[in-house]
């Protein structure tokens, strides 16, 4: 059976399409592997990029693409909603088929070894592939973020996992790991204020008190005049997403406020949504099959959950 993995690096622009296209051309056109999607936000000035393939088959690529968002972007002028800490902020491999967790770290390390020895850039490996138990978890590495890594990554106990105790001072630095598949998913609030959704950020996030393996925070979309609450889901099968969508709902009743969409950044697998909609289905009492067809998942999922500007390219197993 081919290795097969799920490859998500996420470059700091997410406004000039040109450059953009410049640094991701390096990744296209390959035999072993293909680019599903590229996902640019102008308001979190970043973009996230999608692979599926074979990860052997991705690494010289990917050397070049790194390449290219050094040559491209300058940290010291960017400016965005999201946390940042480098041009290409962060790159996990993610098993799909025919290759182990401890595969994906290999590859992981394979990766990080070339970037910091042929451009130097520091490398710190998180998720499975950490070092220790401080860097698995990717905004415990981010904290301080560009600005503040200057002098963070002097002290020994950020030391990175390959490359010098100095950032490279347009790039910044980057984290490279391997991690089981991770749901980005937002959901918009019909208001500009961020207030609101800022504290139920803190509500269903786990470092707050909320939910286990939720990372959570507010954001404003300047380009589309409302907030988020923005997420990570890190274990959909321990808290799946109709549950923090039911209770965003159910927690913005004391604003008068309501969910007027929601979002998948990247790709999803098909279990994510056929679970939230098993508890729809039951709810709203119809029948959910479990060889379900992708384009009826989609349409049950956009209306479940308002998940908008969603096809079923943005699933998975459409591509497998």
């Amino acid at each position: 059976m081919p290795e097969i993995v799920q490859c998500v690096p996420n470059i700091s622009e997410g406004k000039d399409l040109q450059k953009i296209n410049r640094i991701v051309e390096p990744l296209r056109h390959h035999s072993g592997f293909k680019v599903i999607s590229v996902e640019p936000d102008k308001d979190y000035h970043r973009t996230v990029i999608t692979l599926i393939g074979d990860p052997n088959q991705m690494i010289m690529p990917l050397i070049n693409f790194y390449a290219l968002a050094a040559k491209e972007i300058d940290m010291n002028l960017h400016h965005g909603e999201h946390p940042r800490m480098g041009a290409v902020d962060v790159c996990p491999f993610i098993p799909i088929s025919g290759i182990t967790m401890e595969g994906c770290v290999n590859y992981a390390k394979m990766l990080a070894d070339h970037i910091a020895y042929m451009y130097q850039i520091p490398v710190y490996l998180y998720a499975e592939a950490a070092s220790n138990d401080l860097r698995k978890d990717l905004p415990t590495i981010r904290k301080g973020e560009f600005e503040g890594f200057k002098d963070k990554i002097k002290d020994p106990l950020w030391k990175p996992d390959y490359g010098q105790s100095e950032i490279h001072k347009t790039f910044g630095v980057t984290a490279i790991g391997a991690r089981m598949p991770l749901i980005a998913y937002n959901i918009d609030l019909n208001t500009a204020d961020e207030k609101p959704a800022k504290q139920i950020a803190k509500y269903i996030r786990q470092s707050s008190g909320g939910f286990k393996y939720i990372q959570a925070g507010p954001a404003y979309l300047e380009d589309r005049g409302h907030v988020q609450v923005t997420m990570n889901i890190l274990d959909y099968k321990k808290n799946p997403i109709y549950r923090i969508f039911e209770t965003v709902q159910m927690e913005l009743k004391a604003y008068q406020l309501e969910i007027t969409s929601s979002e998948v950044i990247g790709l999803i697998p098909k279990d994510t949504l056929y679970e939230s909609m098993l508890y729809y289905a039951k709810v709203h009492q119809f029948e959910i099959k479990k060889d379900i067809s992708l384009e009826e998942l989609t349409n049950l999922s956009i209306r479940y959950l308002k998940i908008r500007d969603f096809t079923k390219e943005k699933i998975i197993e459409a591509h497998l």
